[in-house]
């Protein structure tokens, strides 16, 4: 027997069924003798495809401690816990575990979210065994297996096919093609596309009509299914942009910090003969001083709030930087199916009485009207249509919530429709009693039903437009039944013709009424036809893309479709929700013809890629990534999850999307809606902007700090501040307004911009203000710092006397220790205040205060809390005494309060310089 592949799935469609059953060494009629499958079973393993370790908890969790700067933290913390500064130490690691907790819990909920949408894939299976039908469990169906395929069921492994009674199966998980594909047992040549070989059914797929047999040729991981699998797993995960920035910002701290506390350390160990252990505790407070040790928890809780409004706006996000990252987005790759589509095939269309009707289309809804000319149409022919519709259809229309269908989805497509003109498929069905059918065959292209109705019997009759007008003599028209003329013959081909141009799927209607019926056949029951009409359907797309694609071209986001269905399909609906506009179109074998330099100079004109196999849209994604483009894809099916996997931000679907797509993908939408991402992409630039507002407050802080310790150690001064003291404001005066910034809602103009450069450092637009700041914080709090300590009789002698005690007061006369202590104390209050004021105009780059007033309440009732905390720290003894504080007269709070008040007028826009590429320019 042929052994299961190495390579991926064999050319089984290609070959005969004797071929197949001779290589199988199966029987055709009786299946596998049950020992043969229990053999087989152990020789290839479970029919499973074989997944990720699912929800780990463990490898959440130390996902959190793996960014630079949280590492930076820990080695911080360790430091200060070796030279004693055990408090520090513990601070700073609760922050770390605080921060690890907040991402856990954001990550690991949204896992479970995600892990409650998998559905079991084909429990079980009706196979041939022994010459007996049995039903077994999907994982144990092996090779060779006889496969019984139902309307309804889910195939459970790759199978050729031996027998179809007109037997389709839905693929689009698999393919992206929209309609169900009819098999047949005739073999396809060998290089037929995935999407087009009848002669096989796939694992995942769906029966949506007919029955028949197919022998089980791969399972597991040998098919098709299992074959993308295998890529996804193998394929790395890209990082996001935020990721990517955060380990920037970290990695040039800590060359910052290193190399700053070096050159001090140096200077005072080797030019001022310092004591080295004084100096390195002198380098810990600088070090403390220049980390932002509340930024990563501030980062992790505005993502955290961040996800929350996306969950209501139906994303899922399942990594928190990736909430950020889709604010980024420049190029978005979305699949037609499901997504810029309902993945629901409806009535759009309708041409009778030598009329055309516009159909009101909301997927299975029976909802909307029947129009003509923009005016509700009122055509009794339309009522026969509906009737002949209802009748001759198997499908059932059902409402659990939203409205579905059982049953081939054309025919479902024709019971909505039926009811918008009035006509319930339930009613007519019991009016016109079914007494017999002549079931659709490949040959004649078409269906009747045989009803009873008064004495007589109505024949319903649909099929392809070629071939219905041929049988009829006569046409249906609203003055009555007329001769159907070769005119009138030409006519209905030139309108189907219209319609096929169109990319919708054409069905003809046609009646006739019979006295009897006797032996009812093909050839005595459809002739004679009267002709009604013709309906055109398509999977029609969403209402609300088009005003979501339009608003990604305001944003500067290019959108492409991406997709496995027709050409001509996939065009019609890129022209209704203006996509096409001067775009090309190219499909899977244009692209084949390609090279990877000449699809890379090509990708930005074309819009829309059809018949793309899953090797071609990670072709298209990494044409998009070497222009430097940073890509959203989106995609339900299995052939999509390599190209999720590859993108920068994968978009994953909840209601019809695959356990495989939802678990490699970084967002899940839970309504499997195209708007759904534009919005999340509104939500992620809003938290962009506000991770660079309160990064921009919290460094602004930092360089302020930093630069005041520097300057005392390089003069020779004791420290103005101690390492405790400036962990009080880096994580509780200024985390906490910081907090505040990171829920400010977005600007009106977010989404009339065009994307951020991703390659653009986060700092490089800042520094001219953080330095202005910085310089002024330090100049305030120096200036706050020399004044207390000449008001106690320390001039800069003395002072320098002082730093001979390191960083502490132990040793010292009873004045030095106090007037250090009150100068630290007018310092510490003297920065927090000024950060306060400098927090109000971090509120946006392109507005000051004055301008913005009182927009975000948050802000001012986290500037009061922080003002509450730091007095309440002064007034209270015994944390006064923990921070080696002073109390402060009226004096001190009106001397503070001077140096202070420049913070409140230093404007961002006055200082940040926007830099936009040139890629954007041509974008806005």
């Amino acid at each position: 027997m042929k052994q299961s592949l190495q390579g991926g799935p064999a050319d089984w469609y290609a070959r005969g069924i004797d071929e197949v059953v001779e290589q199988l060494e199966t029987d055709p009629q009786a299946g596998l003798a049950p020992d043969q499958a229990e053999q087989r079973l152990g020789e290839y393993g479970p029919n499973e495809l074989e997944t990720g370790a699912g929800l780990n908890p463990f490898k959440i969790l130390a996902r959190q401690f793996t960014e630079i700067l949280v590492i930076v933290l820990i080695v911080a913390a360790g430091v200060s816990f070796a030279i004693g500064e055990r408090l520090d130490a513990i601070v700073i690691m609760a922050i770390v575990l605080i921060n690890a907790v907040l991402g856990f819990v954001q990550e690991y909920r949204a896992e479970q979210a995600v892990e409650a949408l998998q559905k079991m894939a084909a429990p079980t299976a009706t196979v041939w065994r022994g010459g007996k039908q049995v039903e077994v469990e999907s994982a144990d169906v092996v090779p060779g297996d006889l496969l019984v395929l139902e309307c309804g069921d889910k195939i459970a492994a790759d199978a050729r096919v031996i027998e179809s009674f007109n037997l389709e199966a839905d693929e689009a998980l698999l393919t992206g093609e929209s309609l169900p594909v009819r098999k047949q047992t005739e073999a396809n040549a060998p290089d037929t596309p995935l999407a087009e070989r009848t002669g096989a059914v796939f694992m995942g797929a769906h029966v949506t009509y007919g029955h028949g047999l197919a022998l089980v040729t791969e399972t597991g991981m040998s098919t098709q299914m299992g074959l993308i699998a295998e890529q996804v797993q193998t394929t790395d995960v890209t990082r996001t942009t935020l990721e990517r920035k955060l380990q920037r910002l970290a990695t040039w701290l800590l060359i910052v910090v290193c190399g700053l506390c070096a050159v001090v350390f140096l200077i005072g160990w080797l030019a001022r003969g310092w004591d080295p252990m004084a100096l390195f505790m002198a380098v810990v407070s600088l070090a403390v001083a220049a980390i932002p040790e509340g930024l990563p928890a501030v980062v992790t809780l505005s993502l955290a709030m961040s996800v929350r409004r996306m969950v209501r706006r139906n994303a899922i996000v399942k990594r928190l930087s990736a909430a950020e990252a889709l604010g980024s987005t420049t190029v978005i790759c979305s699949d037609k199916t499901g997504t810029m589509t309902a993945n629901e095939m409806a009535v759009v269309r309708i041409a009778t009485d030598g009329k055309v009707f516009e159909v009101q289309a909301n997927g299975y809804e029976p909802s909307g009207q029947v129009l003509r000319d923009g005016q509700v149409a009122d055509n009794p022919v339309l009522t026969d249509l509906a009737r002949i519709a209802a009748l001759c259809n198997d499908a059932t229309l059902v409402q659990d919530g939203d409205w579905t269908i059982t049953g081939d989805p054309t025919e479902g497509a024709l019971l909505p429709m039926a009811r918008k003109i009035g006509v319930a498929e339930t009613d007519v069905q019991e009016q016109y009693p079914r007494v017999q059918e002549i079931s659709f065959d490949s040959t004649r292209k078409r269906m009747s039903t045989i009803h009873r109705t008064d004495g007589e019997y109505f024949v319903a009759v649909k099929g392809a437009a070629e071939m219905i007008p041929e049988l009829c003599t006569r046409v249906l028209t609203s003055d009555g039944v007329v001769e159907m003329t070769p005119e009138k013959q030409a006519e209905i081909h030139q309108t189907a013709a219209e319609m096929a141009d169109d990319a919708l799927r054409v069905l003809a209607m046609a009646y006739r009424t019979m006295d009897e019926i006797g032996e009812a056949d093909a050839e005595t029951v459809e002739r004679d036809l009267v002709f009604v009409g013709m309906v055109g359907m398509i999977d029609p797309p969403r209402p609300e893309v088009a005003e979501s694609i339009a608003k990604c071209r305001t944003a500067g986001i290019a959108v492409k479709m991406v997709t496995g269905d027709h050409r001509a399909t996939a065009a019609a609906i890129a022209r209704d929700i203006g996509l096409l506009d001067g775009g090309r179109v190219v499909d899977g074998r244009e692209l084949d013809a390609m090279s990877d330099e000449e699809l890379t100079q090509a990708v930005d004109e074309i819009s829309v890629f059809a018949r793309m196999a899953p090797d071609h849209k990670v072709r298209i994604l990494e044409a998009l990534q070497a222009n430097g483009e940073i890509v959203g894809m989106t995609g339900d099916g299995i052939n999509d999850a390599p190209a999720l996997r590859r993108s920068d931000i994968g978009v994953g679907m909840a209601k019809k999307g695959t356990d495989v797509t939802r678990e490699v993908s970084d967002i899940v939408l839970a309504d499997d809606n195209f708007a759904s991402i534009v919005a999340a992409i509104e939500e992620g630039r809003i938290v962009y902007d506000n991770i660079r507002k309160f990064t921009r407050f919290l460094l602004s802080a930092n360089f302020g700090e930093l630069l005041i310790i520097s300057v005392a150690v390089l003069i020779g001064w004791p420290l103005p501040l101690l390492p405790m003291q400036i962990l009080w404001v880096n994580l509780v005066t200024d985390g906490l307004p910081a907090l505040a910034l990171g829920v400010t809602k977005g600007e009106a103009d977010v989404m009339s911009r065009p994307p951020r450069n991703p390659k653009e450092n986060m700092l490089s637009d800042m520094i001219p203000y953080l330095a202005v700041v910085a310089v002024l914080c330090a100049a305030g709090a120096l200036g706050g710092f020399i004044w207390e300590m000449f008001a106690h009789g320390f001039g800069y002698r003395e002072m320098l006397q002082l730093a001979t005690f390191g960083h502490g007061t132990e040793g010292m006369s009873e004045a030095g220790a106090y007037a250090l202590r009150m100068a630290r104390t007018v310092a510490l209050t003297q920065i927090v205040l000024f950060e306060l004021f400098v927090v109000f105009n971090c509120q946006s780059d392109r507005k000051s205060f004055r301008q913005i007033g009182f927009a975000n309440p948050h802000l001012f009732a986290a500037v009061g809390l922080s003002l509450v905390l730091h007095a309440s720290l002064l007034s209270i003894p015994a944390l006064r005494d923990l921070f080696y504080l002073g109390v402060l007269g009226l004096q001190d709070w009106a001397r503070i309060m001077v140096l202070a008040l420049p913070g409140l007028f230093i404007s961002p826009r006055l200082l940040v310089r926007h830099r936009v590429s040139e890629r954007n320019r041509r974008a806005a």
